[in-house]
């Protein structure tokens, strides 16, 4: 499958990994010395829109998987990756229940700090996605 809208397709799943995974990861990022505040008050602007990102990585790695499911090679962790952030960004949206934000004393634990770490895999992917061919 070449063409310009598979070319789009791949663009969209990489800047949805990238862009959902620093939403997802912001908790860690505002420890950040320097930057941490600025970053924060990026993804606060843009948190109320996350589930439109995590909309456009569910569809653009759905796309993938099916693709790669019936036509090869094999499915790819672009795709699994992005499926996730989607998930993880529209799951307020998904399922009318508050997501996990932050712990009793602001400090990123548990399951905040693997969502956190998970957002920086994410980004990591979706920057390995913009630099891999085909």
């Amino acid at each position: 499958m070449k063409g310009r809208p598979v070319e789009v397709m791949s663009l969209l799943l990489d800047l949805a990994n990238i862009i959902g995974g620093l939403l997802l990861a912001t908790p860690l990022l505002r420890r950040l010395p320097r930057v941490g505040a600025g970053i924060g008050q990026v993804a606060d602007r843009v948190a109320p829109w996350g589930w439109i990102i995590g909309i456009v990585a569910l569809v653009a790695g759905g796309f993938y998987l099916i693709v790669h499911i019936f036509s090869g090679p094999h499915p790819f962790h672009f795709e699994i990756v992005g499926i996730a952030v989607g998930v993880l960004l529209a799951w307020e949206r998904l399922t009318t229940r508050r997501p996990i934000t932050t712990s009793r004393h602001g400090e990123p634990t548990g399951a905040v700090m693997v969502i956190a770490i998970f957002g920086m895999i994410a980004v990591l992917v979706g920057l390995q996605g913009l630099v891999t061919p085909g």
